[in-house]
């Protein structure tokens, strides 16, 4: 029988989320962190797209041919110089 899927194991999640979340640009806790960066998170640019189901909660992919991170899968948190304004916060669409 299969493992089934991902995000219906309980603790996948959270293990997903502690892989992923050490791929960050930008860390508020790093001495560098600029407040401007604040306003210029991923889940506020027009390129972000948050994924689907628990996961989209906190992650998306970056559509931004400029970004170095274009086509990877990025913290809502994050940030990048190539950050574009969209004028609202990026919710997963309705199933």
């Amino acid at each position: 029988m299969g493992k089934g899927h991902v995000t219906r194991r309980p603790g996948e999640l959270d293990e997903i989320h502690s892989r992923w979340i050490q791929n960050r640009n930008r860390r508020t806790n790093d001495p560098g962190y600029q407040e401007s960066w604040s306003d210029e998170q991923c889940g506020g640019c027009r390129f972000w797209i948050p994924l689907s189901g628990a996961l989209g909660a906190d992650y998306g992919a970056c559509a931004n041919s400029a970004s170095p991170f274009d086509g990877t899968i990025r913290f809502e948190h994050d940030g990048c110089k190539e950050f574009e304004e969209s004028g609202s916060w990026a919710e997963p669409d309705e199933a």
